[in-house]
């Protein structure tokens, strides 16, 4: 099976060579020097949505004192979403046409550079967790051919060695893209539009809901508050990147 799959990838990159999304340089969609252009994120911080405080190393909680009422037991993510263009660039062609799937792999090392840097990638953190990805509206999926959250999830859970659960949390509402609405109309947006199915696979779980960016963090919270509500104690988040 090895052997065909790197018969495939030959023929592929033979006939569809990747070229990098910094410098377009051949051979992947990020080459090692833009990779260091890049600022992965050595620390954590709370949920505050403004100035969020940097935590210590050693904190094994991801709140602060002023964001405790937030459902999201804390988050780890890899990149500062509006520092660098590049950020922004790896992320759109992961979500928007060309649709790029494969950069999957390239954004899930990223996060588990950050998870090692930040001293998160740890037996104590994944013992006993599961990893769900935040589901996808049903056109924006047949649109794309992917949810980009389920992709990411997996390339994590390769080297996590966490399981990845797609059949508990689901979204039964469509709603409009979050990005173009003000953030007072994004929470209401998302009211109601995720629902638990299954839920005995994630009982006495610590649940990590996996997205590719963190803005306001209204639609992990929804996912949170609503995985809470099934009796779940215990959900964080991973992300990419955090725009804020």
């Amino acid at each position: 099976m090895d052997k065909f799959v790197k018969i495939k990838n030959f023929f592929l990159d033979l006939f569809f060579p990747k070229f990098c999304l910094g410098c377009q340089k051949e051979g992947s969609y990020l080459c090692q020097d833009c990779k260091e252009i890049l600022d992965i994120n050595q620390f954590n911080y709370c949920l505050c949505d403004k100035n969020p405080l940097r935590l210590p190393l050693d904190s094994k909680i991801g709140k602060c004192p002023n964001c405790q009422d937030k459902k999201l037991a804390g988050l780890f993510f890899a990149l500062p979403y509006k520092e660098k263009q590049l950020t922004k660039k790896l992320i759109y062609q992961f979500k928007y046409q060309p649709y790029l799937k494969d950069l999957a792999k390239i954004l899930a090392s990223l996060i588990i550079e950050h998870l090692i840097l930040s001293n998160k990638n740890t037996n104590e953190i994944w013992n006993n967790s599961v990893l769900i990805p935040i589901p996808l509206n049903k056109k924006k999926l047949k649109l794309r051919g992917y949810n980009q959250s389920e992709e990411l999830a997996k390339e994590l859970s390769k080297i996590l060695k966490i399981p990845v659960i797609l059949d508990c949390l689901i979204k039964i509402k469509d709603t409009k893209p979050q990005m173009e609405l003000k953030k007072e109309e994004r929470a209401k947006n998302l009211q109601n539009a995720f629902a638990i199915k299954n839920c005995e696979k994630m009982q006495n779980k610590k649940i990590f809901l996996v997205d590719d960016v963190y803005t306001t963090g209204f639609t992990m919270e929804e996912c949170a508050k609503v995985l809470k509500s099934s009796g779940i104690k215990n959900v964080w988040g991973i992300a990419i990147a955090r725009d804020g």
